[in-house]
């Protein structure tokens, strides 16, 4: 009888100190467990993509005295965002019907029960949804971090991440796919043309201009160390795509097949166009073009994935590897910036155009669900509506991206040095902030 009673009281001062958060709420649970199975998948994939596939990606394109400190970007921006991200993050991006920010409502999760599930996916329970989001907002956040690499400091990027979460991705994760005025207005973005390509892109130009060239940049020898670890982080982030545009579609179902299947046809029409391009201009095609287009084309085709058909998919790839290969070969030198490693040039470049080319070929019979066509009574093929609401969307967030970074840099500046000094950017980042070395 003892034993008894203690278990009891135990499990009832559990259930008190738990609060709502494990509060039981089936009157709202629709929850499908091969949707919930299909989330959870895509949920791991997209966080394999920044740890290891984009940290070994990034490693593998910097100078070797510097790759440890690029992976320790990677790694902090994932335990940094997503504790940030539980705390407010989520719930300002996706709770509340404001046109520019969400509500404090789920705060620290708070109400958030095992039952429930968000209305912007109802089949799935609502904490996997945050986890999913979660994971979007960790790769953005990293993403940045590859156009500063060798010369910004680990401290003032911990505290640049911290800021640039709330100020610019929440805000503009909110615009479009949070129910605020991006989305009301129609844009269609499937997984992020808009809330993590054009916006990490963005960021990372700005970030670049703030800072500043790398020492030595034009005149010494800053390419690729190991071009065998980025090779491994293009195969880790191209199979973590599938789940973060199959995911997209927040069910286990025909789009998330589709979305899979053009995500695929665009990587491989990228990497292909822009190893042409190479041999054609060059004389040989490089293993940095190949990866380069595979990820151009994966980044271009994510706003449009879940609304085009495969040759749509394989066209937008082809357009990617070459316009994104313009971008970084002859553009970037045209204007003199030193974007480290093209994050401008692929994912900016390329996340506009994708997000500009969904209006282009969005495909109606696909695009036009129930919901959807309730907001988009006119969408067809090609509508010229539709490609103008998908510039707004491109602008809308090239400016708030762009004046935002700016602005949060220069704070970040008056706190602390933003930019190491020149004897550790010589030395190497990974001595002179974190005290360690490969050998």
């Amino acid at each position: 009888m003892t034993r008894n009673l203690l278990r009891r009281s135990l499990f009832l001062a559990t259930a008190f100190a738990a609060g709502p958060v494990l509060a039981q709420t089936p009157e709202t649970s629709k929850i499908d467990p091969a949707d919930t199975a299909w989330i959870m998948t895509a949920t791991a994939l997209v966080l394999m993509m920044t740890i290891p596939g984009l940290a070994l990606f990034y490693a593998g394109m910097v100078r070797k005295k510097n790759l440890l400190a690029i992976m320790a970007q990677c790694f902090a921006a994932t335990a940094l965002v997503s504790l940030l991200w539980v705390v407010a993050g989520y719930s300002l991006a996706f709770t509340g019907d404001g046109a520019f920010i969400g509500s404090l409502r789920r705060a620290m999760l708070w109400g958030m029960g095992m039952e429930t599930v968000s209305p912007l996916a109802k089949t799935i329970p609502e904490s996997l949804f945050m986890t999913y989001q979660m994971t979007f907002a960790i790769i953005t956040c990293a993403l940045v971090s590859g156009a500063v690499a060798d010369r910004m400091r680990f401290s003032a990027f911990l505290l640049f991440t911290a800021l640039w979460l709330f100020l610019v991705y929440v805000p503009i994760a909110h615009w479009v796919w949070g129910g605020g005025f991006l989305g009301a207005l129609g844009l269609l973005d499937f997984a992020g043309g808009t809330v993590v390509h054009i916006n990490a892109g963005v960021a990372g130009l700005v970030a670049a201009l703030v800072l500043g060239k790398r020492r030595g940049y034009g005149e010494e020898n800053l390419a690729p160390h190991d071009l065998t670890m980025a090779v491994v982080g293009t195969g880790l982030l191209w199979v973590g795509w599938f789940g973060f545009n199959g995911g997209s579609a927040l069910t286990a179902g025909s789009r998330a097949s589709l979305a899979i299947l053009v995500t695929h046809l665009a990587a491989c029409a990228g990497a292909l166009t822009w190893m042409a391009i190479e041999w054609t201009t060059r004389g040989k095609p490089s293993v940095l073009g190949i990866i380069s287009g595979a990820v151009a084309g994966l980044g271009t085709i994510t706003p449009a994935s879940g609304y085009v058909l495969p040759w749509h998919g394989m066209l937008i790839g082809c357009l990617a590897g070459g316009i994104c290969c313009w971008a970084c070969i002859t553009l970037k030198p045209r204007l003199g910036y030193d974007d480290s490693l093209d994050v401008f040039g692929v994912h900016g470049v390329g996340g506009a155009l994708g997000t500009l080319l969904a209006g282009v070929f969005a495909v109606g019979a696909i695009s036009a669900t129930p919901e959807l066509a309730a907001g988009l009574p006119g969408l067809v093929d090609g509508n010229p509506r539709q490609v103008l609401v998908q510039l707004a969307g491109v602008g809308a967030t090239i400016a708030w991206s762009g004046a935002a970074t700016f602005a949060i840099l220069k704070i970040v500046d008056l706190l602390m040095p933003v930019r190491v000094s020149v004897e550790s950017e010589r030395m190497g980042l990974d001595i002179a902030l974190h005290g360690e070395a490969v050998q």
